[in-house]
């Protein structure tokens, strides 16, 4: 019996890799018989997909991937990219939101728009997440999602620390089911992935000197977080 059980962040991880990898073919090769293999690997992936826990069916799973399928450098599948923003408040209180979907705490966070620099966006998303206006300080860590579990969706966030200005709180009525100021010993639960940016953030809200956080690499990466 293997004595390290498989995760479902494993086999969610484990199965975007391999539907990304199998998009990404179909998005280049001419070959009928490649796409043929490619269209078996997503076919697998989205079988490791629903092992994982999603909720559809395999099938659907697979036509959606298939049908997202783009051409040339359209084709090429990489992850999304996310920013959030660490905000503290002259108390050293960080601002977090509890997510509508998943009812989890973070930083507030969001997709990059186009049109919009990093910096820009995490002011945007503050703003009409919570109400509060921010001033970007610095890029506090650059983080993978799927590895953090805080995401079924494969992206990288991109995280500032900021300064709260003006403003006063107001929870977005579709994104947020609540938000607010927290002390670190009064943090909420459940809160997505705080054992990788809680200390750094809060060092980086009491003006202390911090370096930027990132995911450091596996050996070997297909393993879990021991290595095993």
């Amino acid at each position: 019996m293997d004595p390290h059980p498989v995760s479902a962040r494993d086999l969610l991880r484990w199965g975007e890799s391999l539907a990304g990898i199998a998009r990404t073919g179909l998005g280049f090769t001419q070959s009928l018989y490649e796409r043929e293999r490619f269209e078996e690997v997503l076919k697998v992936a989205a079988d490791i997909r629903v092992a994982a826990g999603h909720e559809a069916e395999a099938e659907a799973i697979f036509d959606d991937w298939l049908a997202a399928v783009g051409e040339g450098v359209a084709g090429y599948v990489t992850p999304k990219v996310a920013v959030g923003a660490v905000v503290g408040n002259d108390r050293g209180e960080v601002l977090l939101v509890q997510r509508a979907d998943s009812g989890v705490w973070l930083y507030p966070t969001g997709w990059a728009d186009v049109g919009y620099s990093p910096s820009e966006v995490a002011v945007k998303e503050v703003e009409e997440e919570t109400g509060i206006l921010a001033e970007p300080v610095r890029i506090l860590a650059v983080l993978d999602g799927l590895r953090l579990g805080f995401t079924r969706t494969p992206l990288y966030s991109i995280v500032f620390h900021c300064r709260a200005v003006g403003g006063s709180l107001r929870a977005h009525p579709l994104e947020c089911a609540d938000v607010g100021w927290f002390a670190e010993d009064a943090l909420p639960e459940p809160l997505a992935g705080i054992e990788r940016w809680g200390v750094a953030a809060f060092k980086a809200l009491r003006g202390e000197p911090v370096d930027v956080v990132f995911d450091p690499p596996r050996g070997p990466v297909w393993r879990d977080e021991a290595g095993q």
